[in-house]
């Protein structure tokens, strides 16, 4: 009697033969070990996830507030501008420009707040580890938002529109702690964040059809695209940092690029953000986290500042990397091209000597960097 043959055997003829017969007009020839490479990078969107730590997350009344808030220039200081002042929607969540303008012109270029929920630390020196106290911070930094607690509170106590938010967020009226209501503004706002959530890109489409052997579908994924893939798994190396689903392993490497931010003044990235988290009110072991068990704080608990992580900045996730321009913490990289050219012609001596050493140059030719942006293109949403 024949013995039945088993899905998973099935699927593996499949990516087999998949590697085999793909040939130059088909595509790239992928091996099983590229595939599983591949395949780690969904499936897209991942399983919605609520934040222990935000009482606010997940709640719908909370969500709609946090939308309403994101939007109101009354959470500044000077009532001009709001969360989506910078973060645009039509912009990717992003400005658009080098560094981000508050009140003032900051150091540091405005991330994307897409696909935010559940990282592990926020920012691009890490100096928060949660959404809601990396949502709090633009509001009272003078060069941001220029608000305080006090003012926070006293619009949502004044405001109707703003206190009836908060009843129905929360089921009661705003108490008399100021801080406290300022807290629970930036929850809401979290709640709404974690929301934001870019859709499937082209690359994803190729990932699932790969996934199930299925080349008809592979196939209409450019070629140009599938060449640069190769490059970011193999010669690149791309996907030691850009890992999963985010394309991000949401840490902080120093990556070659300049500390100084003006003269005699240095941005230290992660070196600082680590100093500044531990001494926060804010941070997952202080007061105002809802997870009592504190679970979500062990990172926080143990992670400690050493030399080396002096000029890390966090790896951004490169979902639509395509629209976020310019590029890295100081935004002195205008283009995809620029970026792919910086690693592909990286200088080492800019590199810690007690740092991680796991950049070298690429020497990428003209083709391959075409390839690699081409791929780096494909991992933009269809919503433009």
């Amino acid at each position: 009697m024949t013995r039945p043959i088993r899905p998973v055997v099935l699927a593996l003829c499949a990516l087999m033969s998949f590697s085999a017969t793909a040939g130059p007009d088909a595509g790239v020839r992928f091996t099983a070990a590229q595939i599983r490479r591949i395949e780690s990078h969904g499936p897209w969107p991942t399983a919605p996830q609520r934040d222990p730590s935000n009482r606010a997350s997940g709640n719908a009344k909370a969500v709609a507030w946090g939308a309403q808030l994101f939007r109101d220039p009354r959470l500044s200081g000077g009532g001009i501008l709001a969360c989506a002042s910078c973060h645009q929607a039509e912009l990717a969540f992003s400005d658009g420009l080098p560094r981000a303008k508050g009140l003032s012109i900051v150091d540091r270029n405005t991330p994307s707040v897409a696909n935010t929920r559940m990282q592990r630390w926020y920012g691009w020196d890490g100096a928060s580890d949660s959404l809601w106290a990396q949502s709090l911070r633009p509001m009272v930094d003078a060069r941001e938002m220029g608000n305080d607690f006090a003012r926070i509170a006293a619009a949502v106590r004044e405001h109707p529109d703003l206190a009836d938010g908060y009843r129905a967020a929360y089921g009661a009226a705003p108490p008399a702690d100021d801080e406290a209501v300022a807290v629970d503004v930036a929850k809401a706002l979290a709640a709404f964040q974690e929301t934001i959530e870019t859709a499937r890109t082209p690359f994803d489409d190729f990932r699932d059809a790969l996934a199930r052997g299925d080349r008809s579908a592979a196939a209409r994924y450019p070629v140009a695209a599938q060449r640069g893939l190769a490059i970011f798994i193999g010669k690149g190396q791309c996907d030691v940092c850009h890992v999963g689903p985010r394309f991000s392993n949401g840490e902080f490497h120093d990556i070659g690029i300049r500390h100084f931010v003006g003269p005699d003044r240095v941005d230290s990235g992660r070196y600082d953000g680590i100093r500044r988290l531990k001494a926060s009110r804010y941070n997952l072991l202080g007061p105002f986290s809802d997870d009592p068990g504190r679970a979500t704080a062990v990172s926080t608990r143990y992670v400690a500042s050493e030399h080396r992580n002096f000029g890390e900045f966090k790896v951004p996730s490169l979902r639509n990397v395509a629209r976020t321009a310019p590029y890295m913490h100081d935004g002195s990289l205008a283009t995809l091209r620029d970026v792919v050219r910086h690693y592909s012609e990286i200088d080492e001596d800019r590199l810690h000597a007690d740092g991680e050493r796991i950049l070298k140059p690429l020497h990428l030719t003209d083709a391959e960097k075409d390839d690699l942006v081409s791929f780096l293109e494909s991992l933009s949403d269809r919503w433009r």
